[in-house]
């Protein structure tokens, strides 16, 4: 037989926190939709077609031919691929990006800066404290 479990059972759980009056529902809540209060408009869209041929997300929503998967046409005209696309991820390859290498004062490894804010080696006595966890310190 376990002690602690019969103390624990015998332990009724009291909250800490102590509410005033009796606990009453509202008696009619709204449910029919609205427009959040810190939207820009204060209107619904009128369908989902029409909000997804609109909304934006990391760029248009819109498929490679350039309406909302069957919305209206968009006014605008679809951009090139010799310009930069909004919203395309991958539109060039690497090599037609360029070459990459850091402006004046910028360093992409720690090992390009200067010997002063390079990385110390791990000595064999602070290795040793690490994998024993300390105890080799004291031992």
């Amino acid at each position: 037989m376990r002690p602690s479990l019969i103390l624990r059972a015998a332990h009724q759980r009291k909250p800490l926190i102590k509410f005033l009056g009796k606990r009453t529902p509202p008696k009619s809540v709204d449910h029919t939709p609205h427009a959040h209060p810190a939207s820009p408009t204060d209107s619904l869209p009128e369908s989902f077609a029409s909000y997804r041929s609109k909304a934006q997300q990391h760029g248009p929503l819109r498929g490679g031919n350039g309406n909302g998967g069957g919305g209206p046409t968009p006014s605008f005209s679809a951009p090139t691929t010799s310009s930069v696309t909004y919203g395309r991820i991958g539109g060039h390859a690497g090599r037609e990006l360029g070459p990459v290498e850091p402006k004046k004062g910028e360093f992409f490894d720690r090992d390009e800066l200067p010997k002063r804010f390079r990385r110390t080696p791990w000595s064999e006595e602070e290795i040793e404290a690490i994998t024993s966890g300390g105890a080799s310190m004291f031992a």
